[in-house]
């Protein structure tokens, strides 16, 4: 495999937003829905170090909660009380689709940033977890 110069920032936070290597903007970095590769099978980065945990989950809560709560308002304001079915009919998809939509591109862009930064998770000792006393 030939020398892959590094992106800069941007460009790497795109191309994880995308779904793509941060480095080579080819290889996908996930197997399935949220499943993330060990390795990309275009430029051969080692993916899995770089864990995203669940800073995906709270920056999509964060957003869809953004988009959906001052809709709600506006509706229950200017839409004359209308009943709790109405809401849970509109609210109820639409918070799931967004969150659906943006889960896989926001983990992509975590995952992105997690390698411009270096910040790897550290590998697990050979003698296993010291007990904490």
């Amino acid at each position: 495999m030939s020398a892959i110069a590094a992106p800069d920032f941007w460009t790497s936070i795109f191309r994880g937003w995308r779904g793509r290597c941060p480095r080579c903007g080819t290889g996908s970095l996930f197997s399935s829905f949220l499943k993330m590769q060990s390795t990309c099978p275009s430029c051969g980065l080692a993916l899995e170090p770089y864990r995203a945990d669940d800073a995906p989950a709270y920056f999509t809560i964060l957003a869809v909660g953004h988009v959906v709560v001052p809709m709600v308002l506006a509706f229950e304001k200017y839409g004359e009380q209308p009943p709790l079915w109405a809401h849970a009919l509109l609210w109820l998809p639409l918070s799931v689709i967004l969150a659906l939509l943006l889960l896989p591109r926001i983990k992509g862009a975590v995952i992105a940033l997690l390698w411009t930064q270096n910040a790897a998770a550290p590998k697990p000792s050979a003698g296993g977890s010291a007990p904490l006393s």
